[in-house]
């Protein structure tokens, strides 16, 4: 019994005193709140539409993803501040593009999802049990980053359905998570897709985590992350050898919005 109680009360000491001990214990805390919203998510699917639908998702978003997030992300001291909401109301489908930095966007893509919208990501995210089938009930396209001729012909029926079922799509043109402090070079899969599809993207820019969280370092503080949602690039009479120019356009853009508001984001959450 005095063991428990002297690690009940180590735990507030740890937490104030350790940054290492605060890191791995809002990591788990993080994680474990995400498998257990996927544990609730997947019977509510599963009753609403009887499996897979890309509705499930806002379904979820107004009846239960928002309330638990909500408080995630206060046990987690986290602030969001976003500008540009009306960059999204945007008729039909588009492609929306963001940086990626680490399994925290999730929150941000919460505060902001349009309608209609699902997440492209790498397959191995179904292989996680249950927050892999509450993100492939949830309409979320998964790619073998591996065969990228499996990538291509998964992207461009992709398009076809866009167009056909009126979907909108959240890529992280990155291709993976970046902690540098800037934007890693951008994979022409989106731009492809956007093209194809003749559909307008839009880039939304998560400022930079690094004063308040590094996995290098071991550091998760509270913090403050600004979304910015730009106004929307059309696409409309562009052909495939303008995809490397339209990557570009994009990149130079968000790579400048995010210098700029990360240079503003600092201080703990409020």
């Amino acid at each position: 019994m005095d063991v428990l109680w002297i690690s009940l009360l180590a735990v507030p000491v740890l937490l104030w005193s350790s940054g290492t001990f605060l890191f791995y214990f809002k990591t788990i805390l993080y994680f474990v709140s995400m498998v257990c919203l996927a544990v609730v998510t997947i019977p509510m699917c599963i009753l609403k539409s009887g499996g897979r639908n890309v509705e499930n998702m806002r379904f979820l978003i107004d009846r239960v993803i928002r309330f638990l997030v909500q408080h995630v992300k206060y046990l987690m001291g986290l602030r969001f501040v976003v500008s540009g909401r009306e960059n999204l109301q945007v008729d039909g489908p588009y492609v929306i593009i963001s940086n990626h930095q680490s399994s925290l966007d999730v929150l941000g893509q919460m505060e902001v999802l349009p309608d209609r919208c699902v997440s492209v990501a790498k397959r191995e995210l179904l292989l996680t049990g249950a927050v892999g089938l509450a993100c492939w009930l949830g309409g979320t396209i998964f790619i073998n980053r591996k065969k990228t001729d499996d990538a291509k012909s998964i992207m461009a029926a992709t398009a076809r359905t866009m167009l056909k079922d009126q979907v909108r799509l959240w890529v992280f043109p990155e291709g993976t998570r970046n902690h540098e402090g800037d934007l890693l070079p951008f994979k022409k899969g989106a731009f492809h897709l956007a093209v194809q599809a003749q559909v307008p993207i839009v880039p939304v820019v998560f400022s930079s985590y690094n004063s308040f969280y590094s996995p290098r370092e071991k550091q998760f503080k509270s913090g403050t992350i600004k979304l910015r949602i730009l106004p929307a690039i059309k696409t409309k009479g562009l052909v495939p050898h303008n995809v490397s120019t339209l990557s570009n356009q994009c990149y130079n853009l968000m790579r400048s919005v995010f210098a700029e508001i990360s240079d503003a984001t600092a201080g703990p959450s409020q």
